[in-house]
């Protein structure tokens, strides 16, 4: 992500979907800097949520403890109470959300409460060998939580955090056979959600195979044209 350019102002809320490994958040994390709106992702909506110990953090934690989906009702809530923060006001990006069709149509009436328009929705399209190419190069600080990747962002010295020098480690589910149950998850899931946008307000379909720097130009591209 070398450009500096801004991004035109963006027209609404905006979504990104795509399978693990599509790059979102490394994506949305740019963009959203661009459009100088916030980055939501789900993973950091519920830390924060479990951090402060608010009542849907409290609930959340719980259901995890037990072993059990955090339910969409659960997750809905808590996308609720972050969008109606004052930062999104102006537009927000999220990352992760919605994954599933009842969480898709929740969001519908969510944005609509919050008096937004209908989100900018972008598919992150790329194929499986790419994707198994990409996690299994990713690699993790366990205690600034910085990632990596062994082709194309790689630390200085091998297998060590440039920010702490911490041993990098490989997540389980960063494994090939832990891929393969990830993307038909996936498909089960969101496939339905693709297919609820595109008949919605239509979708915008990027190719995520290109380098990370080609995806950024081509997103940037995308939100001064709309």
């Amino acid at each position: 992500m070398n450009s500096n350019e801004n991004c035109a102002a963006p027209p609404g809320p905006i979504v990104f979907l795509g399978p693990p490994g599509a790059g979102k958040g490394t994506q949305a994390r740019e963009i959203a800097r661009r459009l100088k709106i916030p980055h939501i992702s789900t993973g950091d909506m519920f830390r924060d949520n479990v951090q402060r110990q608010t009542p849907l953090g409290k609930a959340a934690k719980a259901v995890m403890e037990a072993g059990d989906l955090v339910s969409d009702d659960l997750v809905n809530q808590m996308v609720q109470d972050r969008l109606s923060q004052d930062d999104c006001k102006d537009g927000f990006l999220l990352d992760g959300y919605p994954r599933t069709l009842a969480q898709a149509q929740a969001l519908k009436g969510i944005v609509d409460r919050i008096g937004q328009k209908e989100p900018v929705v972008v598919n992150l399209n790329v194929s499986y060998n790419t994707i198994v190419h990409r996690l299994s190069g990713r690699r993790v600080c366990p205690v600034c939580n910085r990632t990596y990747n062994l082709s194309w962002q790689p630390p200085a010295r091998d297998n060590v955090c440039d920010d702490d020098g911490t041993p990098l480690q490989q997540r389980s589910d960063d494994r090939e056979d832990a891929i393969r149950e990830r993307l038909t998850a996936y498909e089960a899931q969101t496939a339905p959600v693709v297919e609820f946008y595109k008949r919605e307000s239509g979708i915008f379909e990027i190719d995520a195979d290109q380098t990370p720097d080609e995806i950024t130009g081509r997103l940037a591209r995308l939100f001064q044209a709309t």
